[in-house]
């Protein structure tokens, strides 16, 4: 009896613990060629401003890519705000231990968190998340999709 209720209790512990998805949407680059003009758009709604969320970069590229990284400029707009603009350095893998992410053949996901821990969206509303690519290389090869993916943090 004592390890059936043991059972009951940790899955009630990691369900309560778990994190919610609230949105996750990617964009296809064309031809696996992200040229620096292609910024795909994602946009999503926010009610519960009393949670904390964690955002993510959600990447999908090839074995054949020519990087260990990835720089993006993530442009940010919460309800009737203006336009934040950042830049930001996605590690991709290295040398010593390969990609990151999980990888089926030669092809690799990788998700990102972009923001320094479970974060409030003080503002109900829509949110809009514009990515672009900052390489040096334009079209930037072997990038297959690109996205965000936000999650809600139950504290």
């Amino acid at each position: 009896m004592k390890k059936i209720f043991f059972i009951i209790l940790s899955s009630l512990y990691f369900i309560s613990c778990a994190k919610i998805s609230v949105f996750e949407k990617t964009a296809q680059i064309p031809s696996q060629s992200w040229f620096y003009n292609n910024k795909p758009s994602f946009t999503f709604t926010i009610t519960d401003t009393g949670a904390a969320y964690n955002v993510y970069i959600v990447l999908r590229h090839t074995d054949a890519y020519n990087y260990n990284n990835l720089w993006l400029t993530v442009n940010s707009q919460a309800p009737g705000d203006t336009m934040l603009f950042q830049n930001i350095n996605i590690e991709l893998g290295n040398d010593a231990k390969g990609w990151e992410g999980t990888g089926m053949d030669d092809i690799f996901e990788v998700r990102k968190n972009i923001t320094p821990g479970p974060i409030p969206f003080k503002k109900a509303g829509n949110y809009t998340f514009i990515i672009a690519q900052i390489m040096r290389e334009n079209p930037l090869k072997h990038i297959l999709n690109v996205g965000i993916r936000v999650e809600k943090v139950n504290l």
